[in-house]
């Protein structure tokens, strides 16, 4: 199937204008599915390949218009992927509202939200444009981290810190040992999937997260 067609077949539902000046809220709509779409373009042709044109086009735009929004290829990619990241972001709302005084519990919970977000169609399309362009703009992988990965790991810090002053485990570099913990509950996994090369039935995701955290607090428990 061409990637015109493809693209097509994924473009979202959303009212087009009418006659007359758009609302803001149509604009914004608009403004959005450009975002949406352009990532499309990017993810199945590549940054050099994509043009100005054929983005205007996925979007029923006239390059006037992309143009009115944006200077450049590289300001619309760069504002493709911060759009990705706000819709891959896990709140730490959303961690803090599953934790318990079990800590077992809590970190079990807490692997599942992150495991579920990162190979949702958002986090797999995120993974997929940094690992494609992120050599030629490094900056994307940083902003990922800075505003995703970076506070599940400084909630998980404070998590463990919280439970070794009350003496449950024995960790005393919680900086260390957070983001050590997510790499094994996610790490491989994610990756096998970003690449298309592995799939996880839920039965084995849940399997490999208990072996995981029961793995980690083994090693954290006194002795």
């Amino acid at each position: 199937m061409p990637a015109t067609a493809r693209l097509s077949s994924r473009r979202p539902t959303l009212g087009r204008p009418g006659a007359g000046r758009p609302t803001r809220e149509q604009s914004e709509q608009r403004h959005l599915e450009l975002l949406d779409l352009a990532l499309e373009l990017f993810l199945e042709r590549g940054f050099e390949l994509v043009t100005i044109e054929a983005i205007a086009a996925a979007v029923g735009m006239t390059k006037r218009t992309v143009y009115g929004l944006y200077e450049d290829k590289k300001a619309i990619f760069k504002a493709t992927v911060q759009r990705a990241i706000e819709r891959w972001i896990v709140p730490v709302e959303t961690l803090r509202a599953v934790e318990s005084d079990n800590l077992e519990a809590t970190l079990r919970a807490v692997a599942r939200i992150r495991f579920a977000n990162a190979t949702s169609p958002a986090g797999l399309r995120l993974h997929r444009i940094i690992n494609a362009e992120s050599y030629r703009f490094p900056e994307i992988h940083r902003l990922a981290y800075e505003q995703g990965q970076r506070p599940t790991i400084e909630y998980l810090e404070d998590l463990l810190r919280r439970h070794h002053r009350a003496g449950a485990i024995r960790i005393t570099k919680p900086e260390i040992a957070a983001p050590a913990f997510l790499g094994m509950v996610t790490g491989g996994p994610i990756r096998g999937a970003v690449l298309g090369s592995a799939t996880l039935e839920p039965e084995e995701i849940e399997e490999r997260i208990r072996y995981s955290v029961r793995l980690f607090l083994d090693g954290a428990r006194r002795r």
